[in-house]
């Protein structure tokens, strides 16, 4: 199993990295960061609505990463805006994503964004996202943004970006449909699954024998599973455990028995 991939063709990222949405309930947030940088993780997803209370994931990856390394490359995704809740439940108009593309470079420290998605609002194809989708192609013609992906997104509206701008990364719930996973392997784009680890909204169900076999976590089967699944997937878990990071990371490493990759697919 190969364990880099090569993200927009120019940049290298091994293909089990880390999500920054669970950071700003950590304690040891900026330890987590550390020690992942130092595991080999090179591939960071953030996004500005990552935070709780005053603290957020944009402001720890900056404290405890910069200067960044030169192989580092940290992800980001834009469209939704807090709601009366303060959850991001809202939507950003076309004319307001410069404003969050600039408010991303100031907190995380950078003159240019690795990665930048747009995540689509409502379920996967309720909306069309090429006027929003456009905006962000434009700033990255301005050299603000070096790659763009998509989130929530289905084939037609992966369809829609593509016609703009290149599409280097699709970042869906793990269940998405097997097809869309076909276009990306086809097409040389990253496949990054949210909630990899169910986030309470699926079961890991029928990896309990393989993890006694093997001496391991649920989780960590669960993770390897993924990767072995199809070379385009992008693994990000997200932890604010050190133990929990290193186990993780670990799981990029299981010889999995062949019959546990397969994955069922909605």
């Amino acid at each position: 199993m190969t364990n880099t991939f090569p993200l927009g063709g120019d940049l290298t990222v091994n293909r089990l990295g880390f999500g920054a949405m669970r950071l700003a309930g950590a304690a040891s947030g900026i330890a987590v960061l550390r020690r992942a940088v130092e595991l080999g993780v090179n591939h960071i997803d953030t996004a500005a609505f990552y935070g709780r209370g005053t603290v957020w994931a944009n402001d720890l990856i900056r404290t405890a990463l910069t200067p960044y390394r030169d192989d580092l490359v940290i992800a980001t995704k834009v469209g939704p805006l807090p709601g009366p809740d303060g959850l991001p439940t809202g939507r950003a108009a076309a004319d307001q994503l410069r404003g969050l593309v600039e408010a991303d470079l100031r907190t995380l420290g950078v003159d240019r964004l690795d990665l930048v998605y747009l995540r689509a609002n409502g379920a996967p194809g309720s909306e069309s996202i090429s006027d929003r989708f456009a905006v962000l192609a434009e700033l990255r013609a301005q050299g603000l943004i070096r790659h763009l992906g998509v989130s929530h997104v289905d084939a037609v509206q992966l369809a829609e970006a593509r016609a703009i701008a290149p599409v280097v990364a699709v970042q869906n719930l793990h269940t998405a449909d097997r097809t869309l996973l076909e276009v990306c392997e086809g097409a040389g784009i990253a496949y990054v699954p949210y909630f990899p680890l169910g986030g309470g909204i699926y079961p890991l169900e029928g990896l309990d024998d393989e993890a006694a076999r093997l001496g391991v976590t649920v989780a960590q089967v669960q993770l390897a599973r993924l990767l072995a699944s199809s070379p385009s997937i992008l693994a990000i878990p997200g932890t604010g455990s050190l133990e929990h990071l290193e186990e993780n990371i670990a799981a990029s490493e299981l010889d999995l028995s062949a019959a546990i990759i397969p994955i069922l697919w909605s």
